[in-house]
């Protein structure tokens, strides 16, 4: 889907074709779609690059026009009602005329700009258009990892009630995410820092100003995501530990069982056979035996502390 956007009165405004200083949004674009752009003179290259979800985030420069590649967040529902979270690659396209992002995939930062929801926001300062969406796209990150941090706190007093398979699915899940997100917000620091250096896209006073703030929220996302990370990985450890104590617990109150009814049906299977002479042969006097043999190994076992 192509959409066209241009700054008028301070608005963001749709507009019906591209212009010089729009904003184009290509999400999942079609084959057509994608020739439209092209035939727009942008590097085939550099859209075929952005629709490639195994892309690294990277920026490169050629014939005049820049690509940027970073991830972005992305929510995903699995299976039982467990949410996790990924990162997708968004190609950021400028041109000496527009500015066009590519992505295979809908997404938050995108709508909330097409929505007008972000402030400031002039499609003909590219560069500075660029920057506020990389300011969102981590802004994006850090919400979502408040998000797992709430996620991941209410999956654990659930297993504190009871240990249920969707909870651990819900906390493997949330630890994947934070591995996708650690990568991702790694390489996008990467390339922040290659545009901080100004040889790629020219930079003023004021986009340098910007650029820091992205800098700053990056690098806190990343101290966020491994603190979440640590959290999460002493959490599963714990409750795997857990786990197999209340297995050990379980299988050691079988046993102690086991042994209790295998007295009396070792005293009636010996009652039981034919054979002459057997004493006691009343049936009260097996059943007293068995049951006076199975009392007192239950209380041998209770002091040890083997019902505990």
């Amino acid at each position: 889907m192509l959409q066209f956007f241009k700054t008028i009165d301070n608005q963001l405004t749709a507009a019906a074709s591209p212009e010089n200083g729009c904003w184009i949004s290509a999400i999942a674009p079609t084959e057509e779609e994608i020739g439209a752009l092209i035939s727009l003179g942008i590097d085939s290259g550099f859209v075929r690059a952005a629709l490639d979800e195994e892309e690294a985030s990277r920026i490169e420069r050629e014939d005049g026009q820049v690509l940027i590649i970073v991830d972005l967040p992305i929510t995903q529902k699995e299976e039982e009602k467990t949410i996790i979270y990924s990162t997708v690659p968004m190609g950021i396209i400028i041109t000496d005329k527009n500015i066009i992002t590519v992505c295979l995939h809908e997404n938050a930062v995108v709508s909330e700009l097409e929505k007008g929801l972000v402030r400031g926001v002039q499609t003909h300062l590219r560069t500075q258009f660029v920057l506020l969406m990389l300011l969102r796209i981590v802004t994006r990150f850090l919400q979502y990892l408040k998000q797992i941090d709430k996620i991941s706190s209410y999956s654990e007093k659930q297993l504190h009630k009871t240990m249920r398979n969707k909870e651990l699915i819900q906390l493997l899940g949330l630890e994947k995410s934070l591995v996708y997100f650690s990568t991702s917000l790694k390489a996008n620091e990467v390339t922040l820092e290659k545009i901080h250096r100004g040889r790629i896209i020219r930079l003023y006073e004021e986009d340098e100003d910007l650029l820091e703030d992205v800098l700053v929220e990056v690098r806190q996302a990343i101290e966020m995501c491994g603190i979440y990370t640590n959290i999460l990985s002493n959490t599963m450890d714990a409750f795997s530990s857990i786990i197999n104590n209340n297995l050990n617990i379980v299988m050691k109150a079988l046993t102690c069982l086991t042994v209790l009814l295998a007295i009396p049906t070792l005293i009636s299977g010996l009652w039981g056979m034919n054979v002459v002479d057997l004493p006691g042969t009343h049936f009260w006097v097996p059943i007293t035996l068995a049951l006076f043999l199975t009392g007192i190994v239950a209380l041998v076992l209770f002091k040890k502390g083997m019902f505990k």
